[in-house]
């Protein structure tokens, strides 16, 4: 019996062992390449590693499942035979590569997103265009293959005593049996007792992450992508909930008309100091994070022409970002709602007629259109807009770009059509609201030729920056010669820092993000040190124009709060949620976990700190309520 199972798993072990050292040696490089970074010491290792082997261990009870059927069921007789043989080993040399591939991916992904496959991975796989033409323009695709193929067939080759099951060994049907129910008992158990993070037992996050396995932690992002709220996440009874997001509203503008309701909306009075109709025009740049800017301390500043804006307009010091992703940014800027997990209400069914800036501007006799570089079916954009009161134009209506790569044209050429689209938009005589998304700042990274200091390819993340930067500059340059100009708002904002990094759950130093309020005519230049989100950015650019409006916006004025209201901001990251007021960030987990730390912005540390049940309960409060709003269709 022992010989007869021993032979029949020989394969199995053999390929699992491949997976166990590929997987071993994939957590050394990422705690070396990302790891020591973000403080994971080398006496930490040990047990990442170990921790780490036992994820695998359990992730190979479902990934060899397969060849355990495949092994199990099929006759002695195929399996003996030439042609059998030929395609176990043939299997064994698929499966090989994509191991070596997978672990490839990983890498890279760690690189970008400073955690293992997670909600975004999820997300991409919707859009195989761009995610696919994005791997092959900016990774070394063809070589790895012309790389992996040969380790591969070496490693199958050199294997084939321990691939291919001997023909004297005899497996009738009883041990086969014994072993296929074996390995179905193993997944069954590890499914009902064993999680992907049950190992996540440090307290820096990159640990973690080096520590769970890639594909478990991709399954469990499949699984939890639109998660019911109060089934994962710490709640308190619904109307205590809302009763406790009215009182915190209530230090803003703005009176309550439809509390009966179950409702947040509020009327704002107009402002007869306000700089009422004027044109608003929001630039939002992608990945444009504050730690390039010499306005916000970058000690080699990348961003002159910005610079050079700041110190001309109303300046936001400590602004931050709701996310990670252009969804979350574009969510909370149009939207003014905190970050539910775990996907943007953008792309979630239900998000037709829901409270949003157009919304408001159309109802004041403004035209509302949203422009972006790319294809507007990417992230669900362009349904969303379009049906929440925005006129959509996209890639589709620029001919003959300067330039395009996967993701879309430059930003040159969706600032030329902004330009001519604000031009007709003019001509109306009504006056305009225009959110503009731009695409260049994200790999591959390549530009059109001929601009001074940015190389056409290979100039990376420090190019991109530089090329939106000066793209920007330009576009404002011309839009002076306009005549709508003077009597335009111009708000430029990022959707989001450049990349996460860093071993807190919410790392904040990569969620500070240029904020910039730029009317020269109107506005004097000033700098602005109040805490603001992104879902303020809204009720305060409105509370500018000084116009009335009814909206149940989260977001509040930050420019009109009394000077003792504490501010807050709601953050996201993959599965986390978090409030932040003064120097406490209380971050909410899966499973009901909350916790709160104490955030140093000046040196961008945490450190442990007493619990907060007030302002957890707060950020409990906002996002449970915030939830039961969208799906019950009352934020409108």
């Amino acid at each position: 019996m022992t010989r007869v199972v021993g032979g029949l798993l020989r394969p199995v072990a053999a390929l699992g062992t491949v997976y166990l050292v590929l997987s071993l040696g994939l957590r050394v490089v990422l705690w070396w390449r990302f790891g020591r970074e973000a403080e994971v010491t080398l006496g930490q290792l040990p047990g990442i590693l170990l921790a780490g082997s036992i994820n695998d261990l359990v992730q190979l009870a479902y990934l060899l499942l397969p060849f355990t059927l495949y092994l199990t069921l099929l006759p002695q007789r195929w399996h003996a035979s030439k042609a059998g043989r030929c395609v176990l080993m043939l299997g064994f040399g698929v499966a090989s590569f994509a191991l070596l591939y997978l672990v490839t991916v990983e890498y890279f992904f760690f690189e970008e997103f400073d955690a293992r496959f997670n909600l975004v991975a999820f997300d991409y796989l919707a859009y195989p265009t761009e995610v696919f033409g994005e791997i092959r323009d900016a990774y070394p695709v063809t070589t790895f293959v012309l790389i992996a193929a040969p380790i591969a067939a070496s490693l199958t080759y050199a294997l084939r005593q321990r691939i291919v099951t001997p023909a004297a060994i005899r497996l009738p049907l009883r041990p086969r049996g014994v072993v296929l129910a074996a390995h179905v008992l193993a997944v069954l158990t590890v499914a009902g007792l064993y999680s992907t993070r049950s190992l996540a037992y440090a307290d820096n996050r990159v640990a973690n992450e080096i520590a769970i396995n890639g594909i478990s932690s991709f399954f469990e992002a499949v699984r939890t992508h639109e998660i019911d709220y109060y089934a994962y996440y710490a709640t308190i009874d619904p109307a205590a909930a809302f009763d406790r997001v009215v009182a915190s509203l209530r230090a803003g503008s703005g009176e309550f008309t439809r509390l009966d309701e179950r409702r947040l909306t509020r009327h704002h009075a107009g402002r007869p100091d306000g700089l009422r109709r004027l044109n608003v025009v929001a630039i939002v740049e992608e990945s444009f994070g504050a730690e390039f800017s010499g306005t916000y301390g970058a000690a080699e500043s990348l961003t002159p022409a910005f610079d050079a804006l700041a110190s001309r307009g109303l300046l936001f010091t400590t602004a931050y970002a709701s996310g990670t992703r252009t969804v979350r940014g574009l969510e909370a800027l149009t939207t003014s709602f905190p970050p539910i997990p775990s996907v943007s209400i953008l792309r979630r069914p239900g998000n037709e007629g829901i409270a949003n800036w157009g919304r408001v501007m159309n109802d004041l006799g403004y035209r509302s259109s949203f422009l972006y570089g790319g294809y507007g079916y990417f992230d669900n954009m362009s349904y969303f807009y379009s049906h929440n009161g925005f006129a959509v134009h996209d890639r589709r209506e620029i001919e003959n770009p300067r330039f395009e790569n996967i993701w879309g044209v430059s930003d040159e050429d969706l600032f030329d059509l902004t330009l001519a689209h604000l031009d007709a938009e003019f001509a109306t005589g009504r006056p305009f609201f225009a959110m503009v998304m731009t695409t260049s700042n994200h790999k591959p990274f390549t530009f059109r030729e001929g601009v001074h200091g940015i190389p056409a390819a290979g100039g990376g993340r420090t190019a991109g920056v530089r090329y939106a930067d000066f793209a920007l500059g330009q576009f404002v340059a011309n839009a002076e010669s306009h005549p709508w100009f003077t009597d335009t708002v111009f708000v430029i904002v990022a959707d989001h820092g450049a990349r996460v990094y860093g071993r807190a759950d919410i790392p904040l130093e990569t969620y500070r993000i240029p904020l910039l309020v730029y009317a020269p005519a109107h506005i004097a230049p000033a700098s602005v040190d109040t805490l603001i989100g992104q879902i303020d950015v809204a009720p305060t650019v409105l509370g500018l124009l000084g116009l009335p409006y009814d909206a149940p916006f989260f977001g509040q004025d930050v420019l009109t709060l009394p000077p003792d209201a504490q501010r807050v901001a709601y953050f996201s990251h993959n599965h986390d949620i978090a409030v932040l007021r003064g120097e406490r960030l209380a971050v909410l987990g899966l499973h009901g976990t909350r916790r709160t730390v104490s955030w140093d912005p000046q040196h961008q540390s945490y450190s442990p700190t007493a619990d907060d049940p007030e302002l957890e309960q707060l950020g409990i409060a906002v996002f449970e309520t915030a939830y039961e709003q969208f799906h019950a269709h009352t934020y409108e």
